[in-house]
């Protein structure tokens, strides 16, 4: 076997071109190094939060006891603030404020000026959900101080977008609401007008006292009625009473027998109407109580839509950076050698195998 093809033939040959290799690996470095000093240093900041749960913007329920809450968002939350944060509209805030066409250095009269600032930005800005279930925004830049203000810029924009969504939610519902009320109030004043006309129409003004009472009039007038007639039996059978006595009484007991009459019709009109009354009523009272419930939410809704909603749990704010986090010379410098000599010893390699190829013959082969 020879050399060439064992671990010996393939050292031999490598020692053989060492200082080629050497000088190689030399040249590489120290062009490495020399690239490397004109890199610009750049700095990250980063901040941590969490996203808040949508229940925190929901109003106590009424009349009802109130149960445990959420604090922290489920994975819908996550990916909702996780959206919103990497959104164009975070991106053109910062872009604007920090006026990042010129400090990127970029011709704003260019008709792709917005493209290329847009990814100039994204190259630096970075948003990732950690292995704790966290929100984490990371900003990096030439200028440390820049850095941490536009992370955290970047940070209160997205907490501002989220609350705004939740308060256009909250104002839809308010609209509702309100609708709601005012339908509900013409509801009320319908049924109020309907109750005037039916208590009118049958007498009905009380159902819970005025049956009792018509009832006990009839009894009472029955009971008057049969004494007046059981006087008058007893009065006729006497010669010495006079017929004027007994015409008096005769008057007396046709005058109950009307009111009777009386009594018992307006009995039967109550009847009648009271089954509908009590109806109108039991429909006003509940149409009253969720009036009541309606204006109690509406105003809870109001107050929680003027105050602050938390949507995001903050964790770390952005600070201002001390060490770079690129360029990593040494990394950059220790990587160009490392592939300058296995190119090197590739490339002697395959030399020396191909070294007794005639390649002119081959290529000028027919």
């Amino acid at each position: 076997m020879e050399h060439k093809d064992n671990l010996l033939g393939v050292l031999k040959t490598l020692f053989k071109w060492k200082k080629q290799i050497f000088l190689v690996c030399a040249i590489t470095g120290v062009g490495a190094i020399a690239i490397s000093l004109f890199l610009d240093d750049y700095y990250e900041s980063f901040t941590t939060f969490y996203a808040a749960s949508p229940d925190q913007a929901l109003p106590e329920p009424v009349g009802i006891e109130a149960g445990e809450r959420d604090y922290y968002g489920e994975s819908e939350d996550i990916d909702r603030i996780l959206t919103i944060a990497e959104s164009s509209e975070v991106a053109n805030y910062l872009i604007s404020k920090y006026h990042l066409y010129e400090h990127y250095d970029i011709d704003t009269t260019h008709r792709l000026a917005p493209f290329k600032v847009a990814k100039a930005f994204r190259s630096h800005y970075n948003v990732q959900k950690t292995k704790y279930d966290a929100i984490e925004i990371t900003m990096e830049d030439k200028e440390p101080k820049l850095a941490a203000q536009m992370v955290n810029d970047a940070r209160a924009k997205v907490e501002e977008i989220a609350q705004n969504l939740v308060k256009k939610n909250q104002k839809i519902k308010i609209a509702t609401y309100k609708k709601a009320i005012a339908d509900k109030v013409k509801e009320l004043g319908l049924l109020s007008d309907s109750m005037q006309v039916v208590r009118k129409q049958y007498g009905v003004y009380n159902t819970l006292t005025q049956s009792e009472g018509l009832a006990q009039q009839i009894a009472q007038a029955e009971a008057k009625r049969a004494r007046e007639n059981a006087r008058r039996e007893i009065l006729a059978k006497k010669s010495r009473i006079s017929r004027d006595t007994i015409a008096m009484i005769d008057a007396m007991v046709s005058g109950m027998d009307q009111q009777l009459i009386k009594l018992n019709s307006l009995l039967d009109q109550f009847n009648q109407g009271v089954g509908q009354v009590e109806l109108l009523e039991q429909i006003h009272e509940e149409a009253s109580e969720q009036l009541s419930l309606d204006k109690e939410r509406l105003k809870q809704l109001e107050s929680i839509n003027n105050s602050h909603i938390n949507t995001i749990f903050l964790v770390e704010k952005g600070e201002v950076p001390i060490y770079k986090s690129r360029p990593k010379r040494s990394i950059i410098c220790v990587a160009a050698v490392f592939i300058a000599f296995l190119l090197s010893v590739v490339t002697i390699l395959i030399l020396d195998v191909y070294k007794d190829v005639n390649w002119r013959e081959i290529i000028n082969a027919k």
